[in-house]
This record gives structure tokens, C-alpha cells and sequence, in this order.
């Protein structure tokens, strides 16, 4: 196995993963549970994530962010890493540790590096659910490159197109996993996520935000043939079921 063994990646569904670092510390990414149709039913509740040390938030859409209430409510402590509107926002919801952050910059906390890198999206979201509610600026979108305890390295690319600086993450990180969309129409498609695999270098991916709804058309088993017709036969696709852990 290419992680450390005391590294777990367990995928909720959609764009939400749960890490748990070789220090032992515990990291939701972009938490959308309760009414996300691709999480498992065992993990849909705040209650069954358990402690969190610490939520990331790429962006605030709300199939990204759209428990970021609840979580933070039951884990007030947690540290939230989010751009700097975004973390703004969030602490009115009564988180009492944000963490903002703008692209480029890192953090050192909790024995990791939190470094927030560009992604080519959009951001915001709704003050309340009626329909007729206007979007509100979230920020811009984001990704994060997380250096754990032990010095492996993740890079979380967030919603995003592909976009060549992802060679720079490659020279300047060197990710041993991608986390990166597949989808297609909202995000990177599986030629394009494919492409970002070569630009960054990595020999193992995790597939996320596909397979949701009928309009993401993008599959990782698609994202396969393309790396193949790109020569990369040597990356494994980790295409994780709601529900599995790696590690």
C-alpha cells in the first residue's frame, strides 16, 4: 500500500473525505452529509463522523459546505481551514478556531502544513434555503496541499479545471496522492483530470465529486482509459465506493 499505515482516507461520497493522519489527528474535508445521496446512510449523521480535529472547506457551495453548520456545531472546537471570507462566514456559525487563509499561504497546526492553492471554480452560497434567496460570495475557490506528521503528502485539488500551475504543485510539494474531480460539467472531466495527473506527477488518485447526480457524466473508469491513451499505465485509480477506506 502506497500511504503510511497509519494514514486513512475514508470517502464519504461526492467531494467528502475523512482523513485520519499517521498523528492521529482527524480532518473532514468539505462536509456534506446529511442530504448528500451518495453518502451511506452509516455516515450520514454529524454524530457518526466523530471527533474532528479539523474541517477544511474548499469552497462554499453547498455540496461542499452544505453541513459546515452542524459539523462545526457538534466539533466547536475543530479547527476550520478556509479562505479568508469563507472562514469569516463561518465563524458566525459559532466555530471558535477558524483558520483563514488566502492562496499561497501555509499554516502549521496540528503537526501538519495546511498550504491553500488556486482552483478554477466559483464560490457561494445561500443565507437561507427558500429558492428565491440570493447566492452570496464565498470567497474564491480553493484547493489545499496537506503535509502530514510523517512528511507524506496530499494534494486536495476542490472543484477545479484543469490548469497548468498544477506543475508547480508537483515542483514545489510533490504530492504522493491526488485527490481530484471527474465529473465533468461543473468541474474537470476525466481527459482533463487526467492531464492534471501528468502535470502533478502523482502515481496514485482518488477519483471524487462523480456519479452524484445524472449530469456528472465523468467516471473513473474513464478517467483510466485517458491516462492509459496518455501513457501514464503506471497511476493507480483508487475509485473508492461511498463507505471505503484507503490505508
Amino acid at each position: 500500500m502506497i500511504l503510511p499505515t497509519a494514514l486513512k482516507i475514508t470517502y464519504l461520497g461526492h467531494s467528502t473525505i475523512l482523513i485520519s493522519t499517521p498523528g492521529g489527528k482527524r480532518l473532514l474535508v468539505d462536509p456534506w452529509t446529511t442530504t448528500n445521496p451518495a453518502c451511506p446512510s452509516e455516515f450520514r449523521e454529524v454524530s457518526a463522523l466523530g471527533k474532528l480535529d479539523a474541517i477544511l472547506v474548499t469552497h462554499m457551495h453547498s455540496d461542499h459546505a452544505g453541513d459546515i453548520a452542524s459539523v462545526v456545531s457538534a466539533n466547536p472546537d475543530a479547527q476550520v481551514f478556509a479562505i479568508f471570507e469563507a472562514a469569516m462566514h463561518i465563524g458566525t456559525l459559532g466555530a471558535t478556531s477558524i483558520q483563514p487563509m488566502n492562496i499561497g499561504g501555509t499554516v502549521h497546526s496540528l503537526g501538519c502544513e495546511f498550504t491553500m492553492t488556486h482552483a478554477q471554480h466559483s464560490s457561494s452560497y445561500s443565507s437561507s434555503a427558500e429558492a428565491e434567496t440570493p447566492m452570496l460570495y464565498g470567497g474564491d475557490p480553493a484547493g489545499f496541499v496537506l503535509r502530514l506528521e510523517d512528511g507524506f503528502t496530499l494534494y486536495i485539488s476542490g472543484d477545479t479545471g484543469l490548469f497548468g500551475d498544477m506543475a508547480l504543485i508537483r515542483e514545489l510539494y510533490r504530492p504522493g496522492v491526488a485527490v481530484l474531480p471527474v465529473g465533468d460539467r461543473f468541474t474537470m472531466g476525466p481527459l482533463q483530470a487526467a492531464h492534471a495527473v501528468r502535470l502533478l506527477g502523482v502515481k496514485h488518485v482518488i477519483p471524487v465529486h462523480h456519479s452524484t447526480f445524472n449530469l456528472l457524466s465523468g467516471t473513473p473508469a474513464k478517467l483510466t482509459e485517458e491516462l492509459a491513451n496518455l501513457g501514464l499505465n503506471d497511476v493507480t485509480v483508487h475509485a473508492l465506493e461511498p463507505g471505503q477506506t484507503l490505508g
